[in-house]
């Protein structure tokens, strides 16, 4: 099956075709690093990580680059706040993102560029633009983007120039010939961070950032452009201007957003302090419980966060686990030929509908757990499979063993050494036939939530309850 991706600007499932045969050019918005990474900040990395690595097991060679955003005004508002450098403070929030990526299981990018290690890029760009007069200098030293010189702005989001221009508020700012002109390089402020341009000391805007970090690596026109639920406008619209007003070539040529995470219906976002951190929920859940909830809604859907969803990611990602315990795989290779991989195929070739792909790896538990003890050999062969498609989606990298004893709280080494002396004790009071002794341990550990199961050839295993 053909590989179709939504593309953003036509609204429409499209046939994918990329530039150049068999290679992907892919940009993804990244992080403003002047804080730690929320849930929302994990759909995003998640979802397109998924999506990379589903390209990649269909042949492509893809070049991904995610930027980092480390030169804007949140970042040195944070900085002046906490009494130290722009760089002290990023360069902690960017290895804090790292490692919150690593724990779900985010593989990193090919290439991770930082705004303030593009500042040639950049300047060359918006010279470029003034010197075409798609921008102008104002006299406040700033430098913005003219609207009106580019016909096409509003494209991406289907938006009406007049109809914007209804809208604005004229007079927010006198330096501008429109009200919707975009700053390019804004003038340094007293105390904040600044470089050298033609047009006097400052530092770039958000918008260019990007639009000259993209094309530095990926060249003037690549394959994908994708990004978080809020940059469609201005964002990337804005990217879209001046990119190719600059470059007089189309900019990206397939758009892909991610949709948003929301919280009692609202969008999760710091400014609206309705944000959970990726490592304060990585306190309660195991990383791959997380990962697992936010690849059950396809990637452009918007995903509903609370408690109970997450319980019941627990329970769906368990019942996985679950189906590949007691299943000898030892010497069985893996039939990437088989039906449930064309029918996966099929449903991530369909813009990566996850949803369908977890509903096939649903499919192989209940034919494993149905053979078990009828075709142990064909039981074995089916969980080789369903270990391969997890692995695809980033999940199933524990052994079952490891992953059943944690709970929704994580696990607790402490806890777990206590829990493996009281089966030991159970077991020693079984052998000497203290039946009592043995269905108190039994009740002990049923207080603590642990299911015991006494296997046929004598071993005892254990889990925590979902």
């Amino acid at each position: 099956m053909a590989l179709k991706i939504y593309n953003t600007m036509t609204r429409l499932k499209e046939v994918f075709q990329p530039i150049e045969v068999g290679k992907i050019k892919m940009y993804v918005c990244g992080i403003t690093v002047y804080d730690y990474c929320h849930i929302g900040h994990a759909r995003v990395m998640v979802a397109f990580d998924v999506i990379v690595r589903h390209l990649r097991s269909q042949g492509y060679d893809v070049t991904y680059v995610r930027n980092i955003t480390d030169i804007d005004d949140k970042i040195f508002n944070r900085a002046n706040d906490n009494g130290e450098s722009y760089q002290v403070l990023t360069d902690r929030f960017i290895e804090a993102m790292h490692e919150d990526e690593a724990s779900l299981n985010v593989l990193p990018p090919d290439v991770e560029p930082r705004a303030s290690e593009h500042m040639t890029e950049i300047l060359a760009m918006i010279a470029t633009l003034v010197e075409k007069g798609a921008a102008y200098p104002a006299e406040n030293g700033d430098v913005y983007f003219s609207i009106e010189q580019f016909e096409t702005y509003g494209k991406l989001t289907n938006k009406n120039l007049g109809d914007l221009m209804a809208g604005a508020r004229v007079g927010v700012d006198e330096n501008k010939r429109n009200p919707l002109d975009f700053v390019l390089w804004k003038a340094a402020k007293e105390g904040e961070a600044s470089w050298s341009s033609p047009w006097g000391e400052g530092r770039p805007g958000w918008h260019i950032e990007c639009s000259a970090m993209s094309t530095d690596c990926l060249g003037n026109t690549f394959d994908i452009h994708g990004g978080g639920p809020d940059l469609p406008f201005p964002h990337h619209e804005n990217e879209i201007a001046q990119s190719e007003a600059a470059t007089g070539q189309t900019y990206v040529n397939t758009w892909m957003h991610a949709g948003a995470v929301r919280v009692n219906d609202e969008k999760m976002s710091k400014s609206l302090g309705n944000f959970f951190t990726i490592r304060d929920v990585l306190k309660k859940y195991h990383p791959e419980v997380i990962r697992f909830f936010l690849i059950s809604s396809h990637y452009r859907s918007p995903i509903g966060y609370s408690e109970e969803s997450l319980k019941i990611a627990v329970t769906g990602l368990s019942r996985l686990y679950t189906a590949l315990r007691d299943v000898d795989i030892s010497g069985v290779s893996c039939e990437e030929g088989s039906e449930y991989f064309e029918r996966y195929n099929k449903a991530m070739n369909d813009d990566f509908n996850t949803p369908e792909a977890v509903a096939v790896l649903f499919e192989l538990v209940k034919e494993i757990n149905q053979l078990k003890s009828s075709d142990a050999v064909r039981a074995g062969k089916l969980a080789v499979q369903l270990i391969a498609l997890g692995n695809a989606l980033g999940l199933l990298q524990e052994s079952p063993e490891s992953f059943v004893q944690y709970s929704v709280g994580g696990r607790n080494e402490v806890l777990s050494a206590e829990i493996d002396a009281l089966i030991v004790q159970r077991k020693l009071a079984r052998e000497s036939k203290d039946w009592a002794l043995a269905d108190k341990v039994r009740d002990e550990l049923n207080e603590k939530k642990v299911v015991v199961e006494d296997r046929p050839d004598g071993s005892t295993v254990w889990r925590v309850q979902s």
